[in-house]
């Protein structure tokens, strides 16, 4: 887990009608909490708090915000609540659902539906071998689903990776862990732990933010699907910029999976943002075999 130098609130904690039961995550701006509410039902809840502002101890629900860092925790929290309210807009069943958020104890909390099952990384770790064709091509079928709806409402990830990939007991993919807050703390100065994460990040995250979009997510997708079939992510952008040495999904893995689905990733992973897909459409209709690469 991310080192976080805040305590967790503890186990049994009210919240409104939500009681927390215990921890579930520990990221570089949040605590995640299992939770019920006042009919017994279980949430996740998301509790806004940067790693690096040591703003918590010994399980206090209140804290001081020291007076050098109160303009970016303050600046972090609208862009997570504004993050919240447009994710709370969108239902779409391969997207995280989000079902309230509200501002308690200086700070904000994001309530989604809890879901059974595990990530994609570790159902990629638990894999004997490479995963089934098939079994990639329709889950990722449905993930572009999602988030396409994303992107419809003019909204970006920013942060896909297999770990940000939840796959339910009955298989289906749901995208969680938007990172676009995260995204503008570390813009704005605030030095977070995995602002993003190598080999999944696309270069101009790197590089020249300005150029972020919708192409910036679909080379993340990619990077995920290289994951799927080398069980390892692409080497770190940044460094491909200086020198790609990068062998392409097309040539690496050449005997394992369809050319036309191995071309498709190594499309997701060009490093001149013009080059990729411009939409997840593009990209789906290749998923699908509906088309092919011209």
């Amino acid at each position: 887990m991310p080192s976080q130098a805040n305590q967790p609130l503890p186990d049994g904690t009210q919240l409104q009608r939500y009681r927390i039961q215990r921890v579930l995550a520990i990221g570089g701006f949040s605590f995640v909490y299992l939770a019920e509410d006042d009919e017994g039902r279980v949430v996740a809840i998301k509790e806004y708090l940067p790693a690096t502002m040591p703003l918590r101890v010994n399980g206090a629900r209140h804290f001081q915000i020291p007076a050098d860092a109160a303009q970016l925790f303050h600046a972090g929290m609208n862009c997570f609540i504004e993050e919240a309210g447009a994710i709370a807009r969108l239902q779409h069943p391969n997207v995280v659902r989000v079902l309230d958020f509200f501002r308690e104890n200086d700070t904000v909390y994001l309530v989604m539906r809890y879901e059974q099952g595990r990530s994609l990384r570790e159902h990629i770790k638990g894999h004997r071998g490479p995963l089934e064709e098939l079994w990639v091509r329709n889950t990722f079928a449905q993930l572009l689903d999602g988030l396409r709806e994303v992107h419809a409402r003019k909204l970006l990830h920013l942060d896909i990776k297999p770990a940000n990939v939840y796959l339910r007991t009955d298989g289906s993919p749901v995208l969680i862990d938007f990172g676009a807050a995260r995204q503008v703390l570390s813009a704005d100065g605030l030095k977070l732990p995995s602002a993003f994460t190598p080999g999944f990040a696309p270069p101009e995250m790197h590089t020249d933010r300005s150029l972020l979009g919708p192409w910036s997510d679909v080379y993340s997708v990619g990077a995920t699907m290289y994951a799927c079939f080398a069980g390892v992510a692409p080497p770190p952008a940044d460094t491909r910029l200086v020198e790609d040495v990068f062998l392409p999904a097309s040539r690496a893995l050449a005997s394992k999976y369809a050319p036309e689905l191995l071309d498709a990733v190594d499309w997701c992973l060009e490093l001149d943002h013009l080059r990729r897909p411009q939409s997840v459409l593009a990209l789906q209709k290749v998923l699908l075999g509906e088309d092919r690469r011209s």
